[in-house]
């Protein structure tokens, strides 16, 4: 599984519907394409969401950036992350 970050904006509709409700439908989008989400948080300023999510493939990952912007009004900057241990590994030390 790769790690992935989502970086989610409200659109001006969406802000109307916040609710815990769309945030399990949100989960459930996830884990129809196979993902599993780490950790989501809600943030001040030029990003109003941040969540940690792995999935399978770069493509479960693509499809469900879209379909949580489809069903949920949030558009979503989705992009892959490494560990810092994983990082280290691939950089040869001089």
């Amino acid at each position: 599984m790769t790690t992935f970050i989502m970086f989610g904006n409200y659109t001006p509709g969406a802000m109307e519907k916040i609710s815990a409700t769309r945030t399990e439908s949100a989960n459930t989008i996830i884990g129809e394409c196979g993902g599993e989400l780490k950790a989501a948080y809600a943030l001040l300023g030029e990003t109003d969401i941040i969540a940690l999510a792995e999935f399978p493939s770069i493509e479960m990952a693509l499809k469900a950036s879209v379909e949580l912007s489809r069903e949920l009004g949030i558009s979503f900057k989705t992009v892959p992350a490494m560990s810092m241990d994983e990082f280290d590994k691939l950089i040869p030390e001089k």
